[in-house]
Parts: structure tokens; C-alpha cells; sequence
């Protein structure tokens, strides 16, 4: 590719910054973001001018266009610190994160709420059943001295009694 004319040049920079102004506004082409690739292709020329360049010396020389990328580049985080998104898939990103963390946090402490649910249903529970062999065996009509199988022990022993069949 040969060397491009000053006039050539200054053509370039006019449509590399008309091109970031449209990008910054939210105008985005189909299928473009809010980048430098997007700048490049709107602006007609090759995106390798928006970055260094090395010599055969080793030397590094800065592109032809480097100075619009960066000035893109500052514009564009101004702009996104100043809360706007000119491109509506980054603005989706941002909001969608959001959404996830308060998802997050609410799926947390319902698993909070869960947890002390499920102990106090344990010691509910526990006291019912306490409050049930308490009032069992305040109704129980035998004399205080004798102790009452618990009501499975009985059955079982019942269905023993029955099984081995009357005595003869």
C-alpha cells in the first residue's frame, strides 16, 4: 500500500470524525458496536491506522489515525462514565449485570429465610411432639407407680401374645 496524499489524509480524518460523532450519538450500523473495528469500516479506511507501527529498525511510530482512536477511545469512556451508552447492547450488558446481582441477592436471602424456616419447623415439631407425649400421659388412666409402654411397644406386644396362641 503506498503513502497516502495530505489531502488524502485530511478526507480521512474528516470521515473518521464524522464517523466517531455518529458512533458516539447511539447511530450504530446493523451488526456494528461502538468501536474502533465499526469507526474503521465506517469511516472507509483500514483499522490498522489506529494502531502503532513497527519499523524494520525495531523502532515504534505511531499510525496515521492513532490520535482519532485514542481521542474515540476518551470520548467514549467519558461518555460511559457520564452514565450514557451509545451502544444499546452495552447498555443491555450493564442493566442485565444489574439484574443478575439483585436476582442474586434476593435468591440469597430467600435461602436465608429457607433456613430459618426449616429450624424453626424442626423445633415447632419438637415441641409438639414434646406437648403430645405430655398430654398422652397426663390422660393416661393408670395408677401413677405403673409405667406405660409407649403406644408401638404395646401393639407389638399384643400382636406377639396373639401369635403364639392361646395357652393350654
Amino acid at each position: 500500500m503506498g503513502r497516502i496524499s495530505d489531502s488524502g489524509r485530511s478526507r480521512n480524518e474528516e470521515a473518521i470524525r464524522a464517523a466517531m460523532d455518529r458512533l458516539l450519538r447511539g447511530e450504530l450500523p446493523p451488526g456494528g458496536r461502538c468501536d474502533l473495528k465499526t469507526l474503521a469500516t465506517e469511516a472507509g479506511v483500514t483499522r490498522t491506522g489506529f494502531y502503532p507501527k513497527k519499523d524494520r529498525d525495531g523502532t515504534v511510530r505511531e499510525g496515521p489515525y492513532q490520535h482519532l482512536g485514542d481521542e474515540f477511545v476518551r470520548r467514549l469512556a467519558a461518555l460511559r462514565q457520564a452514565g450514557e451508552m451509545p451502544d444499546p447492547r452495552d447498555a443491555q450488558i450493564e442493566r442485565l449485570k444489574a439484574q443478575n446481582t439483585e436476582l442474586k441477592d434476593r435468591i440469597a436471602s430467600r435461602d436465608l429465610a429457607i433456613e430459618e424456616l426449616t429450624a424453626f419447623k424442626k423445633l415447632a415439631l419438637s415441641r409438639l411432639a414434646a406437648q403430645h407425649d405430655e398430654i398422652t400421659h397426663l390422660r393416661d388412666p393408670r395408677p401413677a407407680g405403673e409405667v406405660a409402654l409407649p403406644a408401638q411397644l404395646a401393639a407389638v406386644a399384643r400382636n406377639r401374645i396373639t401369635s403364639i396362641g392361646p395357652c393350654s
